[in-house]
């Protein structure tokens, strides 16, 4: 949850920085990994065990703060990436892979495991045959099946995953600067956004601590 918290700060204050430069503000964001041989693993079962808050105080924000940045993202998948890591890869604009290193996967249904919304990103950012293997099948990409389902928009060496995605930014940087790139974004994903806003209200602390009223 820390992780998310702190990942939803640093977006809000690259956004902060930007947007204070100029009245019609450019730019991009590049997320990547920091292990070569994972990019993350997903969420912290053990912890969602332990706190019921977990995913509405940081995984569902972190998901929504995405789908609603004003600024282009692109993320690297520098390795291994699972579970709802993937959710967060989608979640950026542009993904680029390890094409020598690393699997995609989603394996809830291996493991008895649901989350809600789950599907949601799915429908909205790929096809409906790659999302049925992705959920219900918990099919394991390799970079190239990644890059030919769509997943991904492209793939590189660890070497050059980095100058490719500096290339991509410095192409797409420009379109943010009009103040409409967030509110276009939500014209292909608002489902997916209002569906993650309402699973946080549903199961926020604050709903379910409020008292109960008779009527």
């Amino acid at each position: 949850m820390k992780l998310c918290q702190d990942l939803i700060s640093t977006y809000r204050r690259i956004e902060q920085e930007l947007s204070a430069e100029t009245l019609e503000p450019e730019g991009a964001v590049i997320l990547r990994g920091s292990n070569a041989t994972f990019f993350t693993t997903g969420l912290d079962l053990d912890e969602r065990g332990v706190n019921p808050f977990s995913s509405t105080d940081g995984f569902y924000p972190l998901l929504r703060t995405l789908l609603d940045f004003p600024f282009p993202t692109i993320c690297l998948i520098t390795g291994h990436t699972f579970g709802g890591a993937c959710l967060l890869t989608l979640a950026h604009d542009y993904r680029i892979m390890n094409s020598q290193r690393g699997f995609w996967s989603m394996p809830p249904v291996n493991l008895g495991l649901h989350f809600d919304g789950m599907g949601s990103l799915l429908r909205a950012k790929l096809r409906p045959q790659v999302s049925r293997a992705v959920l219900l099948e918990a099919h394991k990409f390799t970079g190239k099946e990644a890059f030919e389902a769509g997943i991904v928009d492209e793939i590189a060496p660890p070497e050059e995953m980095l100058d490719r995605a500096i290339a991509l930014a410095e192409k797409v940087k420009e379109k943010a600067k009009m103040g409409v790139f967030a509110m276009l974004r939500l014209e292909l994903y608002g489902e997916a956004l209002r569906e993650f806003q309402k699973i946080s209200h549903v199961h926020s602390r604050e709903k379910l601590a409020a008292p109960i009223r008779a009527v």
